[in-house]
């Protein structure tokens, strides 16, 4: 990880750029092949790593084998790019109305941010992910670091902020499962350097795929997603986070855009109260240059539009009971993140995802609700 530190009255300025960052802990040099992962030991990036399973939609059927199960070839990795929150869950009957107080039955803290469960999600699928982000040199902090190790994330790219908070999210959770969420966003929104060093754009140069959110600046997103378009790497932009119009820069820089339909709803400016407005909706953003758009619909499902072609639709796998949906969005763009780079077709990765968002919603917590590869794997067989 590397530590940095700012001048005090810059603290609380989101639009300061960075001139007065020093370093204090080179990151790993460039000449040192960093996408060895191995991981029973996912903080040494020079040892070899074993070969990932793989999963099948019909274990009747032996597919290819890809790429991550071919012992002879390390899979280029999963990069995410965003944020990392320190979730405070209240579990409330429902929502206070406006001059209300009303009580909690519990609360607790936990790791989250759009940025931080999606690259958790890969690394419990055991897929060598990264997270380049920042938190701040506080219990927040060190909370959400300690729980992406865990997950088997690497976090060589992590920077530590000094003098800002981890950003931190307040995750209103009602009985019937559904949460609302009030953002702080601290050192997602702070103090990033106006041009990212060349180690984390070389880290996504050399990736298999890209995710990006908007908890983060756009300005960052802009840079990581130009990088990876010139190196040919394929990037997913989830609209989840700030509620302003995506710059055209960005979105010209995006291979596959992954709102949810209140994302597509407002993002556009078209109803999407059913299946032919979403059609026009996401069209839209055909015209914009978006060739892929992958929709999440919540209980309806999702679906993956690609320019000229016909949606491919994906029901939900329905789970046991739903406790949670706080991170399900951020598993099944995850999820289908890592068997796209897996060289899964469009329908498989649609499936694969369903499944691991199935099982992250029986769960409390983001991150602690993430599947293992296992998991999802015995949920398609058992389908």
């Amino acid at each position: 990880m590397r530590t940095t530190a700012f001048s005090p009255s810059n603290h609380w300025n989101p639009s300061f750029r960075n001139s007065q960052i020093t370093t204090q802990r080179p990151r790993p040099k460039t000449n040192v092949n960093p996408f060895l992962f191995d991981p029973q030991n996912p903080l040494n990036p020079r040892q070899a790593r074993p070969p990932f399973p793989s999963f099948s939609i019909n274990p009747s059927i032996n597919p290819p084998t890809p790429i991550s199960q071919n012992p002879s070839f390390d899979p280029p990795p999963l990069v995410v790019v965003g944020s990392a929150n320190a979730d405070i869950y209240v579990e409330i009957e429902r929502l206070p109305k406006e001059g209300e107080t009303i009580s909690a039955a519990s609360g607790q803290t936990l790791a989250g941010g759009k940025g931080a469960n999606q690259a958790a999600c890969g690394g419990k699928l055991r897929y060598p992910t990264y997270f380049l982000g920042q938190v701040g040199e506080d219990a927040h902090g060190k909370l959400v670091s300690q729980a992406l190790e865990d997950s088997g994330v690497k976090l060589d790219y992590l920077n530590i902020v000094s003098g800002i908070p981890t950003g931190h999210a307040v995750v209103m959770l009602q009985s019937d499962g559904q949460n609302s969420i009030i953002i702080v966003g601290g050192t997602n929104m702070c103090s990033w350097p106006e041009v990212l060093p060349d180690e984390d754009l070389e880290l996504v140069k050399n990736a298999g795929i890209v995710l990006l959110q908007r908890e983060i600046p756009d300005f960052v997103n802009h840079q990581v997603a130009k990088a990876a378009r010139s190196a040919g790497v394929p990037v997913i932009l989830d609209a989840g986070g700030m509620d302003t119009p995506i710059p055209h820069e960005l979105l010209s820089s995006v291979d596959i855009f992954s709102p949810n339909e209140t994302e597509l709803a407002r993002l556009s400016g078209m109803p999407t109260e059913n299946f032919e407005q979403i059609c026009k909706a996401v069209a839209k953003f055909h015209k914009m240059g978006i060739k892929q758009v992958l929709l999440k619909l919540g209980d309806k499902g999702s679906a993956l539009f690609i320019e000229g072609e016909e949606p491919i639709k994906q029901p939900i796998i329905k789970a046991k009971k739903v406790l949670d949906t706080t991170g399900a969005g951020d598993t099944f763009t995850a999820a289908f993140s890592v068997a796209h780079v897996e060289g899964r077709s469009k329908a498989e990765c649609l499936r694969f995802a369903a499944a691991a968002a199935s099982l992250c919603v029986q769960v409390k917590g983001a991150i602690p609700s993430m599947p293992v590869r296992e998991s999802v794997s015995d949920l398609l067989q058992s389908l």
